[in-house]
Formats: C-alpha cells, structure tokens, sequence
C-alpha cells in the first residue's frame, strides 16, 4: 500500500500514500469535506489583494504627516479620489530577509524554506480565507499573475501544504474561466470523471482507513497529513461536481485579446472586479511581477535594474513613472467596486483590498517598512498609520492579515507570525 500512487489529473491532484514503518497512522475523519451550502451573493465578505514585485519608492509613497490630515503624496495622488476608503500604514512587515527570495512571503509572513515546521506551512491570507469561504463560489480563489519575470513565475498565493498557486497568466484566460462554457461533449466528460474521480477516492479512505488501526505513533503526523490531502482534494472535487451543470454568467463583452502585462492590466483589473460582483469568486490576488516592461511606457530600461537605483534621479524618475501607472490603474479598480451596488452598500464596503509589496526597499534589498494600504471592507478608513518598526511594540503584518480574517467571520486567533490583531 505505501507504493500505491492514485493520480487525478483533471483536478491537478495526485496523492500518494506515503512510505510508513507501521503502515498508517490513527484514523481521520474521512466524510465529505464539503457540505451543500448556498451562495450568500450580495452582502458576502470578500478579499482581494495586490502585490508588487520591486516595491515603491519609500520616500514618494509615505507621508510625513499622521492620521487623517495626511499630505498626499507622489505616489498616492492617484489615489486621492479615494482616500475616505482607505487606510495607509508604515511600519508594517513580517521581519524576514532575503530580498528578491523573500517577496513570495509578502501575504504569508513565512519564507517557504521554512514552512515544513509550521503546521500551516507558508500559507497566505488568500487561501487561508478561500479554505474556509471557498465552498460558496465556483472559483475558491483567482490567482492573477505572470510566469515570466526575475526568479520565476507569480509566486504570490501558497497552500498549506507549501505549494505555489499557479497564476492565470492574461486577459484572455480569466475570461475564459469566468465566461466560458463548456461544450455539451465536454460537460458530459466532465461529468463521467467526476464519478471515476469519486470512486477512486472512496478506494483510497476505505484502504487507508482500514489500515490505519495498524500503525504507531510515530507515524501519525504522516498520514494526518495524507489525509489533509484527501481532503483538498474532496473540496475540489465536489466543487467541481456542484458546478459542472451550473452555467457561467453572460459575458458583458467579446473575450479580450493578450498583450502585455502594462497594457493588459485595466482589464485585468474589470475581470477581478466582475468575478466579484458576479460572485464567481470572494477571493482574488494579482501580483505585478519582472514582466511588466518600462518599454511599454516608453522608457528604455530594465525595470529590475532601475529598482537598484543607487539613489540615481533619472532611474528614480523612471520608477516613479512606472510605480504611478501601477497605482493609478489601482485606484481605478476601486473606483470601481465603490460605484458597484452590493445590496445596501457598495462592493467596495464588502471587499477588504490590500495593496503594496514584499520589497521594502529594493535598492537595497531590504523586506522591511513595507508599503501597505488597506481598502474597503467595512473598516474606518482615511488615515495615515505609522507603527513601531522595531522593538518591543512592533506590529508584524501578519496582525492586519488576521484581523481581516476574522472580519471575514474565520474563527482564529493566529495567523502566520502573528502575536495580535491589528486595523
């Protein structure tokens, strides 16, 4: 049995029973993982959040000036139209290093080299959140990013079990996935796999189940975490099941076309928005990442080596251009959602946004004072708030990140390194 590998590739899952001394460890609970729940639609909580992969300019992003009577900024003027939606924070950070290697823990707060000795390994708010609100949509989660750039791919949502989500790499495929339906011929294959998969997994509970009686504790963790496993894959797959018959919303308009990353990130930005007020997801991220090009805005550089600006003024000239077109487009988005009816509020009121990065300062390769602004959400907003960045009253991030959760109605007190919560 511990050799047996079941592979279920059209839910881009394979479990394998792993190799134990004493077989299988205690039992765990092997019902469905998913239990028939309506979508609550309007009124819903939902949680978006947006990444950048070089950071802002420190200097031009910050304001000097704390609480509501904050100056506006370089950086944050194209944001003004909403500054009574939205908070700006300093101070904010998870404490770790390593530069452009420890980005990728800007939503978890845990690099993932160290996830193994965390029982939740490096997993970020997003799938945290989509782990307990998912059941109600068709889509958990929407990843949104780019599989080019410096160091790899998007790599800003992980699961529990420390596994980078891959993003939806362009316009053309969020709509697919938001608007397009399957063929009949396709359905109906769909439907048919959905019984193998079902049965395949029944096999692997009675089997494990059966043998669990027979192994020591030494080998609990290990098949709890197999089960674990079973489990993500029960969600999906009932998921699946529940909306294999159900079809998507009309589409509001002809499928886009990709172009690139710079010129492709105001639609990028309406799909969020429509998968939201559609309800096909409560959970988004979008990470901008190496590939978006300062050649699309006309500026001949490499956007990695401007951000090793040295203190330079025209390569920080250049960043700031790049940096203001990213917020804009932001701004925009929530815009967006703000004009946006969600029952007796706006979408908006019902999405709590977190926007800003990983690199502190990317000149120096610095993870700290990262730059964090909260939208949306219910929450009080309109302030500039500067906490501790060092000492005994220092706020990790992660504090905000479990504060949303439990907004969100997630019943937990800790999140990543969190010591609190914190708004």
């Amino acid at each position: 049995m511990n050799r047996r590998r079941f592979v279920l590739k059209s839910i881009g899952a394979t479990l394998a029973l792993p190799g134990m001394p004493s077989l299988l460890a205690k039992t765990a609970d092997s019902t469905a993982a998913i239990q028939a729940t309506k979508g609550a639609g309007i009124g819903a909580k939902r949680f978006v959040a947006v990444g950048n992969l070089l950071g802002f300019q420190q200097k031009d992003f910050f304001p000097e000036t704390t609480g509501k009577d904050y100056e506006s900024t370089t950086l944050l003027k194209p944001l003004e139209a909403n500054r009574e939606h939205m908070t700006v924070y300093r101070g904010l950070d998870h404490g770790v290093r390593g530069g452009h290697f420890a980005v990728h823990s800007f939503l978890s707060g845990v690099l993932n080299s160290e996830a193994q000795s965390r029982p939740d390994g490096n997993v970020t708010i997003d799938q945290y959140i989509a782990d307990e609100v998912g059941v109600e949509t068709r889509f958990p989660s929407l990843t949104v990013g780019s599989e080019g750039g410096i160091h790899g791919g998007c790599q800003i949502a992980w699961t529990k079990s420390g596994v980078r989500v891959p993003p939806i790499t362009g316009p053309a495929e969020l709509f697919q996935k938001l608007f397009v339906n399957d063929s009949e011929a396709r359905r109906v294959r769909r439907i048919e796999e959905n019984k193998i998969q079902a049965s395949i997994l029944d096999t692997v509970l009675e089997d494990a189940n059966r043998l669990s009686k027979q192994v020591n504790s030494e080998d609990k963790d290990k098949l709890d975490e197999y089960f674990t496993s079973i489990r993500d894959v029960e969600k999906r797959l009932e998921l699946r099941k529940r909306w294999t018959s159900h079809p998507k919303p009309d589409a509001p308009f002809d499928q886009p076309a990709d172009a690139n990353t710079v010129d492709d990130l105001p639609m990028l930005y309406e799909l969020m928005a429509l998968a939201l007020q559609t309800d096909s997801t409560r959970v988004a991220t979008l990470e901008i990442g190496g590939s978006f090009l300062p050649q699309n805005l006309g500026i001949k550089k490499s956007y990695h080596g401007l951000s090793h600006h040295g203190n330079d003024p025209e390569a920080i000239a250049h960043l700031i251009t790049l940096e203001e077109y990213q917020i804009s487009q932001f701004g925009k988005f929530l815009t967006r959602l703000s004009r946006t009816s969600d029952g007796d509020q706006s979408l908006l009121d019902s999405t709590s946004v977190v926007f800003g990065s990983g690199m502190g300062n990317a000149s120096s390769h610095k993870n700290s004072d990262l730059p964090i602004i909260l939208a949306g959400g219910g929450y009080r907003h309109g302030e500039f708030k500067k906490v501790a960045s060092s000492g005994p009253n220092k706020v990790p991030l992660s504090n905000l990140f479990l504060d949303i959760a439990q907004k969100m109605g997630i019943e937990s007190e800790a999140f990543g390194p969190s010591t609190g919560t914190f708004s």
